[in-house]
């Protein structure tokens, strides 16, 4: 696991783009629950953290595919491909994820 951020430096319900090893990540605060996923729309190819988060999930800006932050999943066309969600920690108030376990 790597450390991301202070849990505090994350808005409720705000994407927060960041890169982990390489691989670019959004992260969303949901109260004290964190969500990691990839951050990139698996219809486009277009950056998820520009978009906005609503009760459904993350929603895509371009074409409005919405994506359930805890599976991945879309739950809106175009997207018919889910993102990848990945291993989040909690740990004395800082964010921990590992890209190399996905949930999804």
């Amino acid at each position: 696991m790597i450390r991301v951020c202070a849990l505090s430096e994350l808005d409720d319900r705000k994407p927060f783009a960041t890169e982990v090893e390489d691989t670019s990540i959004v992260l969303v605060r949901n109260g004290e629950r964190v969500h990691a996923l990839a951050d990139e729309c698996s219809h486009a190819a277009v950056s998820l953290s520009e978009g906005e988060v609503s009760r459904k999930g993350i929603e895509c800006w371009l074409h409005g595919s919405c994506f359930d932050l805890e599976t991945g999943k879309p739950s809106s066309l175009p997207a018919t491909e889910p993102v990848d969600v990945y291993a989040v920690d909690i740990r004395d108030g800082d964010v921990f994820v590992d890209v190399t376990v996905t949930t999804n």
